[in-house]
């Protein structure tokens, strides 16, 4: 069982973002004290929110993070070229010695599509595409790829990664998604929005779709984001937590996912991971039943101090993580 941080940096416009990247450092640091074995970066580009790019960040992270894993979670792929990608971060996993985990999304935010000049509905073709070429680059031999939406004539990436091969996490919030990465045999990052059960019975069915191809089970990562709050109560982590996680999850309802507003009641009892050390403890043994591995946890929200986001993640290390290690 592993559990990893998920990087909340995304900021009010004009707040101090040199002050947010120190206080981003010391709380990676402190993660890496505290015995969690990943921390992943977020990724948008012309957010409503000051948004550092999870690339730059994760670099700045490397000597701060210990033996943790670090990646994205996720990175929208069809936003950029396949040979940038691929030298980034390839760059980034000899920087960490081997530690990067490429998760990877196909987006969903029409204006960043559209200031791209890039057609929103390719984005999936492009996805996979790209990360077709970035395999074929990273192998090190010479590439002649003459594809729907990209063209190399035997070139060869300058930056091999580390890693034999760069773990790739691949995320997606519906069947059809979810049915692909299986085939793929990749493993499917599990979104943090979602209510027990659909993410219970995605995982059945994707991990169905991966037996009818050949995959095996055995080592495979079954990753998911939750949002944690550890407190006496959930009554207690809700008055914590609960304005900053509602007004984060606010801000998607303006890129059309009113599903934020109109469901809230059911994501707030459903799909957080809020309440007692027994309560989270049990949360957490429930989705591992299903299968789920790897938790990558969000403890920082819009207008929740620093602070409280570090007695989060203290709390659980001490409380919970020692329940599922030997």
């Amino acid at each position: 069982m592993k559990f990893g941080i998920l990087l909340d940096h995304q900021y009010p416009p004009g707040d101090d973002l040199q002050r947010r990247v120190g206080e981003t450092v010391e709380y990676v640091q402190h993660v890496r004290d505290l015995g969690y074995d990943s921390v992943f970066g977020i990724h948008h580009y012309l957010s409503s929110l000051s948004t550092p790019q999870p690339l730059p960040l994760l670099s700045r992270l490397v000597e701060h993070s210990g033996e943790m894993e670090l990646g994205t979670g996720i990175l929208i792929l069809p936003l950029g070229h396949p040979v940038h990608w691929a030298e980034e971060i390839a760059t980034l996993d000899q920087m960490s010695g081997g530690r990067f985990v490429l998760g990877i999304g196909s987006g969903y935010r029409e204006d960043e599509f559209s200031s791209f000049g890039i057609e929103r509905r390719t984005r999936v073709s492009r996805m996979n595409e790209s990360l077709q070429v970035m395999r074929a680059l990273w192998s090190g031999e010479e590439v002649v790829h003459h594809g729907k939406h990209f063209d190399l004539d035997g070139v060869r990436c300058s930056v091999l990664p580390a890693q034999e091969e760069i773990p790739v996490w691949v995320g997606a919030n519906g069947p059809i998604g979810i049915e692909r990465i299986a085939r793929q045999g990749l493993p499917w990052l599990a979104p943090s929005n979602v209510r027990r059960n659909w993410a219970v019975g995605n995982l059945t069915d994707y991990r169905g779709f991966r037996a009818e191809e050949g995959h095996s089970d055995v080592g495979a990562t079954f990753p998911i984001h939750r949002d944690l709050c550890v407190a006496d109560s959930f009554d207690q982590a809700w008055e914590i937590a609960g304005d900053p996680v509602r007004r984060s999850y606010g801000e998607y309802v303006q890129y059309g996912m009113d599903y934020f507003e109109s469901q809230w009641e059911g994501i707030k009892h459903k799909a957080l991971f809020f309440g007692s050390p027994d309560d989270v403890a049990a949360k957490v043994q429930d989705f591992a039943d299903a299968g789920f591995n790897h938790f990558v946890f969000r403890a920082q929200w819009l207008g929740l101090p620093i602070e409280e986001s570090v007695r989060i993640v203290e709390r659980f290390a001490r409380e919970v993580m020692p329940r599922f290690r030997p």
